[in-house]
């Protein structure tokens, strides 16, 4: 989400001819995924995390202009806020000491970029959402200078036709309006990718779907919104509702929204591309040269453009990807659940538990899906972002069960059977799992860690209550520095 766009008014026959070109470039994409050979031979992983910037006192630093400037490595880019970066991880195999590769280099990217970006006063955080944010962040003035940025919040405003509405509730409650996509800036996350093959594809997507609930609960860090406590993951709600096209009167009629968890099982790729053409218009109708059928017909790849672009304005919690790479046509799952931190080192055991038991379920000779509703996942998904790693989830079998039970007793053992497949090392099974594991005995994540943290600082007045945030989010920050994972911070 950063490329550039030149145009920045579209007509009705731009939507026109947009529409046409997106199911032109589906129906090719269903003659690839019959003819052509997608790379799956030797499957990638990916990561990319999203920061925020805060100053020495913990409150949000609208410098990352600046902060790139000074860090100069393209492995970084801006994000939607001025308050946001992003680290785009380069993809690699599990096997050989992948995940130790990743580990190191995450660490090494980061520490290298905290220290240049402090230069120009901006500190890194890994966190779902920055407690410290206020009201005066909010603004259309915080958004980021690419053009991208501006002209995807004008087609959301537009396509509501009135202020976006926050409304939150849980231990406390937040209801505000904004004229901006600005609070989707507050939301920050870790995005893992697996490559997978045409025919594996539904399995994966499926069993991602299903565990989402278990991610969020285990992992959760996202507690407080505008100085409110609120979910223990508040980002699911408040993406939810800051890209809402929908009006009030759209959503009685049942219209479908784009931050989207999905209604159904799938049997193919195909299944959620095909949606994304028939229930959602277009954000930004960009039409590109290429013919699509004419690159397929020359044997060359076709880019499918329109497609990609569209799909990247659906914004489902597990997303496919269609890419390119060497001229060659891939498939990845993109799972958007996690939100960012608190360390390196939880980050790394929430992708191994994450790419180890996606693939135990994918795999499975009795898919976990034939035995659990669509709806029961996504209230997992729901209550899961509610109450953290307090929560009760339901699971084929067990019926309702504690989120840490259940991990501990059944998910672990599938996750390290997983992760032996991809031919992880069993040394690094052992250190991330563990991680996993000790969180759940512990029955500590980052939100609930930050909210005990808080709640022994806070005092009666709001000037307390703000000092208190600093104070836990600066404490928190020099936890996230040492990359002692999360269990042991006292």
């Amino acid at each position: 989400m950063g490329e550039e766009v030149a145009q920045q008014e579209f007509s009705r026959e731009d939507r026109t001819r947009y529409r046409e070109k997106v199911r032109r470039c589906l129906d090719v994409f269903a003659r690839m995924l019959r003819e052509s050979r997608f790379d799956a031979d030797y499957p990638m992983t990916g990561l990319e995390i999203e920061l925020n910037l805060v100053d020495d006192a913990g409150d949000p630093a609208l410098k990352n202009l600046e902060a790139l400037e000074a860090i100069a490595d393209p492995d970084f880019q801006t994000e939607l806020g001025q308050f946001n970066l992003e680290i785009n991880v380069p993809p690699k195999q599990l096997k050989d000491r992948g995940f130790t590769e990743f580990e190191q280099g995450v660490r090494h990217s980061l520490n290298d970029a905290e220290s240049k970006a402090a230069q120009v006063g901006a500190h890194m955080v890994m966190i779902g959402i920055l407690p410290t944010l206020s009201a005066g962040h909010m603004s259309p003035a915080s958004l980021s200078p690419n053009p991208r940025y501006q002209l995807l919040s004008d087609q959301i405003l537009a396509s509501r036709g009135e202020d976006i509405v926050i409304d939150i509730g849980g231990p406390e409650r937040l209801r505000t309006t904004a004229d901006s996509i600005i609070p989707e800036a507050a939301c920050t996350s870790t995005q893992l990718h697996i490559q997978v093959s045409p025919e594996d594809f539904a399995g994966y997507w499926n069993a991602s779907q299903a565990i989402s609930g278990v991610q969020l609960a285990i992992g959760a860090n996202s507690p407080f919104l505008l100085g409110r406590e609120l979910w223990r993951e508040t980002r699911i709600a408040l993406f939810e509702q800051a890209t809402d096209t929908r009006s009030e009167e759209l959503k009685t009629q049942g219209v479908r929204p784009r931050v989207w968890f999905g209604e159904r099982w799938i049997n193919s790729i195909f299944d959620l591309f095909e949606e994304n053409v028939r229930y959602f218009p277009a954000l930004l109708p960009i039409i590109e040269d290429e013919d699509p059928l004419e690159q397929l017909e020359a044997g060359h790849t076709p880019a499918l453009a329109e497609l990609r672009l569209h799909n990247g304005t659906i914004y489902r919690w597990n997303r496919p990807v269609y890419d390119v790479v060497d001229g060659t046509p891939h498939l990845r799952v993109e799972n958007r659940v996690l939100p960012a931190g608190p360390t390196v080192a939880d980050t790394m055991a929430n992708a191994a538990f994450y790419f180890g038991l996606v693939r135990t379920l994918a795999e499975h000779e009795r898919p976990l899906w034939s035995q659990m509703s669509f709806s029961a996942a996504e209230e997992n998904f729901h209550v899961a972002a509610r109450q953290g790693i307090d929560a009760h989830l339901y699971w084929p079998g067990l019926g309702q069960v504690p989120a840490t039970e259940l991990v501990l007793r059944r998910l672990l053992p599938m996750a390290r059977a997983g992760l032996d497949s991809w031919g992880v090392l069993s040394e690094e099974s052992d250190r991330l799992l563990g991680i996993i594991e000790q969180r759940c005995l512990a029955g500590q994540n980052g939100a609930s860690w930050f909210v005990d943290r808080f709640h022994e600082r806070a005092g009666e007045g709001d000037s307390d209550r703000l000092a208190a945030l600093r104070d836990t989010l600066n404490e928190y920050r020099a936890h996230m520095h040492t990359n002692d994972p999360v269990h042991s911070w006292e």
